[in-house]
């Protein structure tokens, strides 16, 4: 299998020569490496897996197209009771029907307004795009769902015993049986809004969430949830508020310690029937006698990395001030130019980029940030600042800080689907003191549950005469 994707070997002087539809994404390496096992290396158990959460991506979506299709069944049957029990008297005894007088004529305005406007509160409450597929079914919609079903059949039973077999000819009484209806139908609604959106607005839980690779770690504070809908609100804050996952970050300590213990060599004095464990309790005894002495070299290691991150941060921003003056001096000649011979800002990012583009990559390597911009993102981007008259350090500040994970390209996070790995049941609610995981393929993100305090407020009374005081005033002192 090959490490990762292929890097292009050019070096920013050929990026400079060559169309930029033909260079390489991943332009911030520049050495192509193939090997059989690395940390990046795809074996049959990924493939294996991967294929495995394509068909489970599949499943997904047919899961999803059904519950789609059953609301919409559900609720064309809702809307059509109604008008169906003010049309079927005049399809079957219309010749026996009491007049409509003023009265039922009105309650045909309240019945299409009172329609109408479920119509709207449905379609804001329920048709909303979905931004998560959980695991198990939601709760309370189900519940609100099966309510809804067993009322409209009771309507239907009650309608048919004692309204079409006896074909009632008091036309305003039906008329008020199907107002009724709508009226109910508009309380279960205010149930639905009650049980779906208030009862989650007060905070009652705190949520600890840290990510198990580099310990960023986030507090929400969330409603009375279940554990999965506050999965998928705690997933759906985690992409705009932590930083992007960079593995290239983590590979310093694991490579600092191999190098630690490749310095360490191991004699065998005893002859060739010393086992593996006493050679591993050699090398671990070793290693702890070294370790007075390693503080050192990390120290001198992270400030040396420290000086090289602050010179190319210096060169960067250099590089960049220099490419936008040049920029603002074009755009000066345009203007005396005709409209024809205008450059375009993104022609302009083009021709500006190679001065700024060996500056650039140098800094992205030393940060480990190159496989997060690709080449081709960093010219819309400048082209995007060009277009709407932005600083260089506007420009900068996307690869200066580490911004959010949402802030790049679905193809450098690669955190398509999770995986919610809890000990209770993911329909229950949240609770004080549970645990539970949500993974993906790099990482997992740890989540604990603290209940937030109950809070007694005390109030103490201060009576305004204590503040009160007396100055007396002698002939003695000098006041």
């Amino acid at each position: 299998s090959c490490s990762g994707p292929a890097h292009s070997n050019l070096s920013l002087f050929h990026h400079a020569l060559i169309p930029l539809s033909f260079q390489d994404d991943n332009w911030g390496e520049t050495t192509t490496a193939v090997t059989g096992t690395s940390e990046h290396s795809l074996s049959q158990e990924d493939i294996v897996r991967i294929s495995k959460d394509l068909d489970d991506s599949v499943g997904l979506d047919c899961k999803r197209y059904l519950n789609v299709a059953l609301s919409v069944i559900l609720g064309l049957v809702v809307f059509l009771t109604p008008l169906a029990f003010l049309i079927l008297p005049h399809l079957l005894w219309a010749d026996r029907l009491t007049a409509c007088g003023t009265a039922c004529e009105g309650l045909f305005i309240s019945v299409a307004f009172k329609l109408l406007i479920l119509l709207l509160a449905v379609w804001a409450l329920f048709f909303r795009p979905p931004s998560a597929g959980l695991p198990r079914i939601f709760v309370f919609r189900a519940l609100l769902a099966t309510l809804v079903l067993l009322f409209v059949l009771s309507y239907w039973l009650f309608y048919g015993v004692r309204i079409l077999d006896s074909q009632d000819e008091d036309y305003q009484g039906i008329v008020q049986y199907a107002v009724s209806l709508v009226d109910a139908l508009l309380f279960i609604h205010y149930l639905a809004i009650v049980l779906l959106e208030l009862r989650q607005l007060q905070p009652f839980f705190s949520l600890c969430v840290t990510r198990s690779t580099d310990g960023a770690t986030q507090h929400y504070n969330l409603g009375q949830l279940s554990i999965q809908r506050a999965a998928v609100v705690i997933l759906e804050k985690y992409y705009k508020d932590f930083p992007v996952h960079n593995p290239a970050m983590l590979t310093a300590s694991k490579s600092r310690a191999a190098k630690h213990l490749a310095g360490l060599k191991v004699y065998n004095v005893d002859g060739e029937f010393t086992t593996t464990r006493s050679q591993s309790r050699a090398m671990i005894a070793a290693a702890a006698r070294r370790r007075d002495s390693s503080h050192n070299e990390l120290y001198y290691e992270e400030a040396e990395h420290e000086r090289r991150v602050r010179k190319r941060r210096a060169r960067l921003v250099v590089a960049v001030e220099e490419a936008f003056t040049h920029i603002r001096h074009m755009q000066e000649e345009e203007q005396k130019k005709a409209p024809g011979d205008v450059m375009d800002p993104r022609e302009a990012a083009q021709a500006i980029f190679p001065s700024m583009a060996r500056a650039l990559q140098k800094y992205l390597r030393t940060t480990r940030q190159q496989h997060l911009h690709s080449m081709e993102s960093i010219q819309q981007h400048l082209a995007f600042c060009i277009t709407n008259n932005m600083t260089p350090k506007a420009f900068l500040e996307s690869y200066l800080t580490t911004g959010p994970t949402l802030q790049y390209g679905k193809d450098r996070w690669l955190a398509r689907q999770w995986t919610l790995i809890s000990e209770a049941s993911v329909t229950s609610g949240l609770k004080d003191g549970a645990v539970f995981l949500l993974k993906c393929i790099d990482f997992s993100l740890v989540v604990i549950t603290k209940k937030i305090p109950y809070i007694q407020l005390a109030e103490e009374f201060i009576d305004p005469k204590s503040h009160k005081f007396v100055l007396r005033l002698q002939s003695e002192t000098s006041v």
